[in-house]
Order: C-alpha cells, then structure tokens, then sequence
C-alpha cells in the first residue's frame, strides 16, 4: 500500500496546531448526524426505510402539511453563508467560513433545541444565491442567512422573504438588532430615561450598523444618526447607496454633518459597529449618563477601561467584559418560536417583542454591569421563543 506523500506532509505540517485547544477541539468538526430512532432489526428496517416510509412519502405527496410532523423539516434551520463577511474576518471564502456556521449550529442546538445545518456556497452572485436557497428550501424550516456582506445581504433577504414562506433571518442584522435594543432599553432605565429621551450615533453602516439603526427607530429612540468611512449620513449627501440613502431618509433628524467625532459631542450613546477607533478625547465629550456601546471584536471601538471614565453603562461583544451583547441570546430562541408557531415570516414586530422580553428577564437586578442576561441564563431561549410566538399569531403569520 502506497501514502499519499502531499497528505503526509500536510498533516506533519499541521500537527502542531493541535497544542492550541482551539485546533483540539475543531478536529474532526464540531457535529454529527444521529438518528431518533433505533433500527436494530428487519422489522425496524421495514419502518424507517422501505417498504414502511413509502406509506409516509404517499401521505406527504397527498397532504403535503404532513411534512411538518412526519419529518425533521418543521425544527430544521439552513445557515448559509458565503464566507465574505466572516466574524470580523472579511472575505475568506466558503471552505474558511464553515468553524463558525459549525459553531452557529451547535449554539441553535445547545441553546434552542433547534436543528441545523451549516451550508457554504461557492458563489456570491446574489440572484446566484437567491436561487440557490430557494431550490433547496423544500428541506428547511427556516433560512439563517450568516456573515454575508453588505450590500448584498439586504438584497438577498429581501428576495427571499418575497419568495419563501418559512422564516428567513439574518442574524449578523437582526440578532444583533434585538439584543443591542433590549441592553439600551435596561441602559437608559438604569439612568432615569427611556429611548425616547437618547440621541444616538451608530458607527457602521453595514448589515448590523443598518438593522440596528431600523429597530431602535422601531422602538422609539428620540434621535439616531449613522457614520460610515466617509462621515455621517445626511439627507443630500451625495453618492449615498440606496441603503444608505434610505437611512438618511429616516434617521438623523438633527440633520448632523461632517465626523462621527463632531456627532458625538453631547450625545447620549455611542454604538459601534465597525473597526474604527474613538479616541479618548472624544468620548469625554459625550454627555452626562453617557451610555457606550463598542461591539468591534477583538478590539473595541473603546476600550472597556476608557469607556468606564466616561460612561455610566458600557457593553462590547467580547465575553471577557460585563454587558455582551452576544447573538446567541437572539437567534435560538427567535428560531424556536417562529418553528412553535409554525411561522411563514419574522416581522418588525416579532424582534421588537423578542427585544422586549429579553430586557424583561434583567428585571430588578439592573446594574451597570447587569443590563443583558448572560448567554448562560437559561430563561433566555424560552422568554424569546414565547415573545416571537406568541407575536407571529398576533401578526396573522402563523400556522399553529
């Protein structure tokens, strides 16, 4: 028997890695397939393959609602990616993005109860994309659409939710709309205020930059304005995307111009959003209760240690700071009660009810450094999934 020389040298290449508990724990994957059934005899056999699941196909083929009680369809997720907006890693293509939808599953799994497969496409194409989901859909309960980049991510949701009638999610937008929403909600309560009363600035006006900015005018914030690398966005500013422009349609009623550093001063929370830095300087300038927001991983916009100086709540997305704002608070539980009540869509008002009742579990023990539950708390998932619910049969998109 011969070795594949380029295999071998590979795996001596690479052997090392494995000193790294991270490499450890990859190898080999982070799932598996197993069955909920035991087939350990003919009769058995019979039922799971043939000639018993004819029986159920015909039924199926006749019925075709008995597709969600007879298989796995009705609590299955696809998370799909295209590997070009990968966890602050950027473009690093299909094959590099499939750790993290690994992770994305094993979390829908731990935290929801919910199913799912990691699914990476080799292209970018958003017609390419598009298409390639909805001919697969058939198999899926629901779309988690994951680390695709803007502009195209909007684009390609949107023409799924026309095409499809299961739930299509981009968590990058709204997992991290709904927990940032439910943190700034107990924030500005712990300070005496409500969103009403906050002038925001969102640095980033990618997918979670844009989602973010959408549900907080949902949720009634007094003010909020966005920057991206050219500045702040404005009604008249010129070259603006159709993304953007409909941002400057509907935020920034101060009609605030020029740097995110000149918008800061004398706001009332700073959410961050992307890689860019603010320096110390300006942050001092922001008002009083000042509430700080910097959710750039690994690196905060502000670090947590400046932040403090100046600000009376801090959150980041890193797990070794107080107040993450972490989807996993969101997507599981946004999953299981859409699958519960057989939902078709997940509305605006389905995430703002799943905000709602997230910030509700911190209740009484609000503190600075207590103003979102842990990913830990295992109240989180059945709060969401009862909001998300019970709010898809008050907007007449569920089935059950």
């Amino acid at each position: 028997m011969t070795t594949d020389s380029r295999s071998s040298g590979t795996q001596n290449t690479y052997a090392h890695l494995d000193e790294d508990p991270a490499f450890a724990l990859h190898r080999g994957g982070k799932l598996q397939v197993t069955s909920t059934v035991d087939v350990s005899d003919h009769e058995g056999l019979a039922l799971a393959y043939t000639p018993g699941v004819a029986r159920v196909c015909d039924a199926i083929a006749e019925t075709p609602e008995l597709v969600e009680t007879h298989t796995w369809k009705s609590n299955l997720v696809a998370v799909v990616t295209d590997g070009t907006a990968v966890l602050g890693l950027g473009d690093i293509g299909p094959e590099a993005s499939l750790p993290v939808m690994e992770g994305k599953s094993l979390l829908f799994k731990q935290f929801g109860g919910v199913d799912s497969v990691p699914i990476a496409l080799a292209c970018t194409d958003v017609d390419d994309i598009v298409e390639t989901v909805v001919r697969m859909a058939p198999s899926f309960g629901g779309i988690n659409l994951e680390d695709i980049a803007a502009p195209r991510c909007f684009e390609i949701e949107r023409k799924l939710r026309e095409r499809l009638d299961i739930p299509v999610f981009h968590d990058d937008q709204h997992g991290t709309a709904i927990v940032t929403v439910a943190a700034l909600h107990n924030a500005a309560r712990l300070t005496g205020r409500t969103l009403g009363d906050l002038r925001a600035v969102v640095s980033g006006a990618g997918a979670a930059g844009v989602a973010v900015t959408k549900m907080l005018l949902d949720g009634g914030i007094g003010d909020i304005a966005v920057a991206d690398s050219k500045g702040m966005i404005y009604q008249g500013r010129e070259g603006l995307t159709p993304v953007k422009q409909e941002l400057a349609d509907i935020s920034n009623k101060a009609g605030v111009r020029g740097s995110i550093e000149s918008a800061l001063v004398g706001a009332d929370v700073f959410i961050g959003l992307s890689a860019g830095e603010v320096p110390e300087t300006v942050v001092a300038t922001m008002a009083d209760d000042a509430i700080i927001f910097a959710m750039a991983n690994p690196n905060p916009e502000v670090h947590p240690d400046v932040a403090r100086k100046y600000a009376s709540v801090v959150a980041t997305g890193r797990s070794d700071f107080p107040n993450q704002i972490n989807n996993v608070l969101a997507f599981p539980g946004v999953f299981r009660g859409a699958f519960d009540a057989g939902a078709t869509d997940i509305t605006e008002n389905m995430k703002l009810a799943a905000a709602t009742a997230l910030a509700a579990l911190v209740g009484d023990d609000l503190t600075a450094d207590y103003v979102i539950p842990s990913s830990f708390d295992e109240r989180v998932a059945p709060a969401v999934a009862n909001a998300i619910a019970e709010q898809a049969r008050k907007d007449g998109v569920a089935r059950r």
